[in-house]
């Protein structure tokens, strides 16, 4: 496994644990971070015995988005974007479930970061938002993203006004699926992914691709998919061992 600069990557049986490692910048996420990250993102991808990803960030924030000092000394220009967007699409698009902790700040590219996870995690007091509008910046794909998750109007407000939230607000709006105390974040959050976890690996795959699909597919197209992914989970081995456990009484165990 390589050794990464400014993040720390570890696999744990079937749970890829990545942690952006900055905590003395926030994490604010440089040129060469983001390359980092892609390239954890495309071992992940290849790694068949992963099923869960979880993000996290050290010290006293997830991230607080682009390094705004590495922009200013012109440090980071237009190829930054096209590597950051095709690690969120890699996010967005394996055949893992990807979670993340939130907490302290989930700012600009933080929060792109989150909204490229399946699922999100946070505590009530952590800041988010898309302020780049006060930058003179374009939020990279982040509008295209937050709209999906919250409505057109909400994401034109958050964007355009480039007001930050907080966690409780995030959750009330859709934005957080599970806010958990600020004591004992972590601990909640490890229950959160056992739970995640504790499903069909192969169900919760095809699940995953089908719901990506809801947004830009027709009926047609959506139930052609549907017929795909459902032949494919009633031929497999995690459909067989529910079946078995459910004759047997007991609860089923994944592969």
């Amino acid at each position: 496994m390589a050794e990464y600069k400014s993040m720390l990557f570890a696999v744990e049986g079937k749970v890829a644990r990545v942690t952006l490692n900055r905590p003395h910048a926030l994490n604010a996420m440089p040129h060469d971070m983001v390359l980092e990250m892609d390239a954890i993102a495309a071992e992940i991808a290849a790694d068949p015995a992963i099923r869960v990803v979880a993000f996290a960030g050290a010290g006293r924030a997830f991230s607080a988005g682009i390094d705004l000092k590495a922009l200013s000394r012109g440090e980071i220009g237009h190829d930054y974007l096209e590597p950051w967007e095709r690690f969120l699409h890699r996010l967005e698009t394996m055949d893992k479930l990807v979670l993340c902790l939130l907490h302290g700040y989930f700012i600009g590219g933080g929060l792109q970061l989150a909204l490229a996870c399946d699922i999100r995690v946070a505590t009530p007091s952590a800041k988010c938002g898309l302020p780049a509008v006060k930058e003179g910046l374009v939020p990279s794909m982040g509008p295209w993203r937050l709209a999906r998750h919250i409505g057109l109007g909400r994401a034109k407000q958050l964007c355009l006004l480039g007001n930050l939230i907080d966690g409780a607000e995030a959750h009330r709006i859709g934005l957080v699926d599970h806010l958990v105390p600020e004591d004992g974040a972590a601990a909640a959050f490890e229950r959160i992914l056992a739970d995640y976890l504790a499903c069909a690996g192969q169900a919760g795959r095809a699940t995953k691709r089908y719901l990506n699909g809801s947004f830009d597919l027709g009926f047609d197209d959506a139930f052609a998919l549907y017929m795909e992914l459902q032949g494919e989970v009633f031929a497999g081995a995690d459909f067989a061992e529910a079946k078995a456990a459910f004759a047997a009484g007991r609860p089923p165990v994944w592969r």
